[in-house]
């Protein structure tokens, strides 16, 4: 009977190595059941030892097992025998049963590969004997410890050829035709195969399974490489699947673009990548915020205007202020931003009459009427004084009389009044007369209403002769008084 049995376990062991499954017990498929065949063997003091004892009969059984992955060191199984269990010590000592074993019990494995082809292990837990004398039917049943060792080799990457061998431990005897001992001791030899089973786990779906998987929480989503870890290709620490540049090392805050500058656009799409800059300008920088970029900036440091290329215009003229020749005063584009109030052409900061239309030839000046240089040619000669003094002779009252008029009638006018004499007599004496007299022609023609801050007398004595002073002709021109007039 027994030989028949172990014949179906050899049938369903070639029968179960010709299955190929995905993976071996691990946390994917975390199951395991198990099927053999076995020897059973005694040992204690009152028969004997039978432990390895080959002389002795066989005594068979058969035997499942579930069990269950817990971690890489650990496994808890759940196991079951049937059979025979005895031993022949004589005719009178000895003993047979029907022997079913269950037993729980906690395995650690020595390996901690979940590919490695030998995995060698040791158990202990707790079991049940139940044996049942077979010449009088009397019935054994009791606790026992479990510990063993054993050994899985695995054929494929789920299935494994398993020996174990269990050692149970009781403090009763199994029922034989003698007194009960507190020493009997059953091992058993268990060869068989294991085939594991159970749903892949793949915590984090990225398609890798947990027990190859070394990075088993990555978002969901993430495209990852076969060990289950996001693919970067670039290595800057941004999935690929998240990454605009996969291939170029780069930033996160640029989508994994590499942004030298740092102002958060991409290089590819950053027109100055090597200054910070704003999207607005697509990375190019505008330093004084004005809204014209700095390349584009004429004044990229002072807020301005974008009709002014970013230029300031501090008087509000239309001409920018660093081309602006009156900055402060608001002016015309075509006098450089300076005013012109006469309306004459020429600004202001260069009129010499700002506020009354002049000629450019005069400086923006009037010019002096043809009377007006009748009236200075006479005097030339027409002003004359008493001799030695400053006192003007009364024939000379006509012509400052009319250089009075036309004072009045020119209120625009500053007058310049210069004195000059001969070389006759000393020097310093003939420069204080001709200041004198130049002051003597002031007084008489504030006199006549002209106002004395309009008129600038001077004496020049005889540093600036017209005529030589070797005739009496050319003395007497050099004697003379100047009108001059100045705005």
């Amino acid at each position: 009977m027994i030989k028949s049995k172990l014949k179906v376990y050899a049938i369903g062991l070639a029968c179960l190595l010709s299955v190929n499954a995905a993976t071996a017990q691990t946390i994917d498929k975390p199951w395991s059941i198990g099927l053999y065949g076995g020897k059973s063997e005694y040992n204690g003091c009152k028969l004997g030892n039978g432990f390895f004892n080959y002389s002795q009969a066989y005594y068979g059984f058969g035997a499942l097992s579930l069990s269950r992955y817990i971690n890489k060191s650990f496994d808890i199984q759940l196991y079951g025998s049937y059979g025979q269990h005895g031993f022949v010590k004589n005719a009178a000592e000895n003993f047979l049963s029907n022997s079913f074993n269950s037993d729980l019990t906690l395995r650690y494995k020595f390996v901690k590969k979940d590919d490695a082809k030998l995995v060698p292990y040791v158990f202990a837990g707790l079991g049940l004997r139940n044996m049942t004398n077979v010449y009088n039917n009397n019935v054994n049943f009791d606790f026992v410890i479990p510990v063993g060792l054993g050994l899985d080799y695995h054929v494929t990457p789920s299935i494994a050829i398993r020996y174990f061998g269990s050692v149970g431990f009781t403090n009763h005897g199994y029922g034989y035709n003698v007194a009960s001992h507190s020493d009997d001791k059953q091992l058993q030899h268990n060869l068989g195969i294991a085939f594991n089973f159970g749903k892949k786990k793949d915590a984090d779906k990225d398609g890798v399974t947990d027990s190859k998987d070394k990075c088993p929480n990555t978002p969901v989503g993430t495209i990852v490489g076969k060990d289950g870890c996001m693919l970067d290709r670039d290595k800057d620490g941004i999935a690929d699947n998240e990454d605009a540049c996969p291939d170029v090392a780069g930033v996160a805050s640029a989508k994994g673009c590499p942004d030298k500058d740092g102002d958060g656009i991409t290089d590819k799409d950053d027109a100055c990548p090597d200054v910070k800059g704003i999207a607005t300008f697509k990375g190019c920088p505008d330093t004084d915020g004005d809204g014209v970029q700095d390349s584009e900036d004429k004044c990229p440091t002072v807020a301005g205007l974008k009709m002014l290329n970013g230029c300031p215009d501090k008087d509000g003229d239309g001409v920018a202020d660093n081309d602006d020749a009156c900055p402060d005063v608001k002016g015309l584009a075509s006098l450089n931003g300076c005013p012109d109030t006469d309306g004459d052409g020429i600004a202001d900061n260069k009129d010499k009459c700002p506020t009354v239309a002049g000629t450019i030839a005069n400086k923006g000046c009037p010019e002096v009427s043809a009377k007006t240089k009748e009236v200075f040619e006479k005097a030339l000669t027409g002003i004359q004084f008493e001799s030695g003094k400053d006192v003007i002779k009364p024939s000379s009252f006509p012509i400052l009389n009319n250089v009075a008029e036309i004072m009045h009638e020119n209120p625009s006018y500053k007058l310049k009044i210069d004195g000059h004499t001969d070389d006759q007599g000393d020097d310093a004496k003939n420069k204080i007369l001709s200041q004198k007299r130049a002051e003597a022609v002031l007084k008489y023609l504030e006199n006549k209403k002209v106002a004395a801050n309009r008129m600038m007398p001077e004496g020049f004595g005889e540093e600036r002769p017209i005529a030589d002073n070797k005739t009496a002709a050319g003395r007497a021109k050099n004697r003379r008084v100047e009108f001059k007039v100045e705005y």
